[in-house]
C-alpha cells in the first residue's frame, strides 16, 4: 500500500504522563507500517515506562537523557533532528510544551526539537486545570502559530479523578494525523479531489427511510488514498459507521438531493470527482409528517426519481467549461460490462469502476472488492480480488496520470 508512513524516519518524544503507555502502541503501529522510529524519553517518562519497552517494539535504540551526555553527546541530537521526517510528542506534558514554546533546550528531547526543521505534531496530556491555565493556552497558541499541529486533548475522566479536556488522543487518531502530515509533499499536492461515499437515505416518515446496503468503505478508502497521494479531499458522505480520514473536509448529507447540492457546490473548485456513493434512485413523492401507523394498512408508497448527480455534473462541466475529471461507480448484478459502459457514455465520465454485487467478495459491506476499470476510450482493466484500499490506490494512480502528466 502507498502509506506515506512507510520508510519515514520519525522521532517519537515521550514525556511524563499516565498516558505514556499509549506511546508504546504508537511506536509499535508505526514500526509495523514500515517507519523507522527513534524514541526519546524524558526523565519523567522513564518513571512510567522503560526504554526497553520501546526498543522491543521498534527494534531500535530508545534514547534517554543519559545519551545527551554520553560519548557522542555533542552530535546525537543533531543526528536525530537532521534525519527526522516528522517529530511527534505523545504524550506532551505542560512542562515540555512550555519549553518548546520558549526555546528552552535543557534535555535531549527539547534540544532535538530546537535543532529540527521537519513538521511536528504534539498530543497534549495533562490535568484539565493545567490545560485550562492561561500560560498553557498561550504556549499552545505560540506553537500553532509556528505551524505545529496539535492533536487533542480529548475530554474525559483524568488520572486526578476530575473530568475535563486533558486526555491524550487515542493512538489511532494520532497516527492518522501523522499519515496526513507526511503526505503533504506527495505528487497530487495542490490538487482538489471530491469523493462521495455511503448510501443515501430517503425519508418515508419521521422514523422510516428508503436506503441501500452501502457501507461507505470503498468511498472512504478512496478519500484516504487521495489524501495519501497529497491532494486536498472533500468527502461528501451519507451516514456511515466509519471515521473519516484525517485531513479530509467532511460534508455530511442524508438524501440524494442534499448530496446533489453538495457535489455541485464543490465541483467548480475541484480537479476531479469520484462518485463512489450509492445514491438512491427513487424517493417518496410525499413524506409523512407523523409516523405512519401499522393500522393504516399502507400497501404502497408512490415514488419519484431522485436527482441524477452525474448527469447534472456533465451539464455543469459544459456550462462552466470545467476541466473536471469524473470517475463513477457501477454496482451491477447482471450484464456488468454493458450496463457500466452505457452509464459511462451517457454521463460522460472519464472512468467507471464496475463491480458485480452478487459476488460475495465484492459486494456491500466487505473489505475486499473485485472490479473492472473501464475507460472512455473503450479500454478495460480487470483487477483481481483486492483490499478496498488497494482498489482505491489503483483508481488514484490513474487520476494522477491525468492530473499531473496530462494523460487521458
Amino acid at each position: 500500500m502507498n502509506n506515506p508512513i512507510y520508510g519515514k524516519r520519525i522521532v517519537l518524544g515521550v514525556t511524563g504522563s499516565i498516558a505514556t503507555y499509549k506511546s508504546a502502541e504508537i511506536a509499535s503501529s508505526l514500526t509495523k507500517q514500515g517507519a523507522l522510529v527513534d524514541t526519546i524519553l524524558t526523565q519523567s517518562a522513564e518513571r512510567f515506562v522503560s526504554p526497553l519497552t520501546f526498543q522491543s517494539v521498534t527494534g531500535r535504540k530508545a534514547y534517554t537523557e543519559s545519551d545527551l551526555w554520553g560519548g557522542d553527546g555533542h552530535v546525537v541530537h543533531i543526528n536525530l533532528a537532521r534525519k527526522a521526517d516528522l517529530i511527534v510528542i505523545a504524550p506532551a506534558s505542560a512542562n515540555t510544551i512550555a519549553k518548546i514554546a520558549s526555546g528552552i533546550a535543557d534535555n535531549l528531547l527539547a534540544v532535538t526539537v530546537l535543532a529540527a526543521h521537519c513538521p511536528m505534531l504534539i498530543a497534549p496530556a495533562m490535568d484539565a486545570g493545567m490545560f485550562a491555565n492561561p500560560a498553557t493556552h498561550h504556549n499552545v497558541t505560540i506553537l500553532k502559530d509556528r505551524g505545529v499541529k496539535m492533536i487533542g486533548p480529548e475530554e474525559g475522566h483524568l488520572a486526578s479523578g476530575l473530568k475535563g479536556p486533558g486526555r491524550m488522543s487515542e493512538p489511532a487518531e494520532i497516527i492518522a494525523a501523522m499519515r496526513y502530515s507526511l503526505s503533504r509533499s506527495n505528487p497530487l499536492r495542490g490538487k482538489h479531489i471530491i469523493v462521495s461515499a455511503g448510501g443515501t437515505m430517503e425519508a418515508v416518515d419521521p422514523v422510516r427511510i428508503l436506503s441501500n446496503r452501502s457501507s461507505g468503505k470503498q468511498g472512504y478508502a478512496l478519500a484516504q488514498a487521495a489524501l495519501d497521494a497529497g491532494s486536498d479531499v472533500t468527502l461528501i458522505s451519507a451516514p456511515t459507521h466509519l471515521s473519516p480520514p484525517a485531513g479530509a473536509k467532511l460534508v455530511m448529507v442524508e438524501s440524494a438531493a442534499q448530496m446533489n447540492e453538495a457535489v455541485l457546490a464543490e465541483a467548480p473548485h475541484a480537479d476531479a470527482l469520484i462518485m463512489a456513493a450509492a445514491v438512491a434512485d427513487f424517493r417518496p413523492v410525499d413524506i409523512a409528517v407523523d409516523k405512519i401507523k401499522k393500522s393504516n394498512n399502507l400497501t404502497q408508497i408512490a415514488l419519484v426519481r431522485t436527482e441524477d448527480i452525474l448527469h447534472n455534473i456533465a451539464q455543469l462541466k459544459t456550462e462552466m467549461k470545467l476541466d473536471l475529471k469524473v470517475v463513477g461507480f457501477a454496482a451491477e448484478s447482471e450484464h456488468l460490462k454493458e450496463n457500466a459502459s452505457r452509464k459511462m457514455q451517457e454521463k460522460k465520465m472519464d472512468m467507471i469502476v464496475a463491480n458485480d454485487i452478487s459476488d460475495p467478495e465484492a459486494g456491500f459491506g466487505v473489505d475486499t472488492n473485485k472490479v473492472l476499470l473501464m475507460y472512455s476510450d473503450g479500454s478495460i482493466e480487470q483487477l483481481p480480488k483486492m483490499e478496498k484500499i488497494e482498489v482505491a490506490e489503483k483508481v488514484i494512480q490513474h487520476l494522477s496520470s491525468w492530473l499531473i502528466e496530462g494523460v487521458a
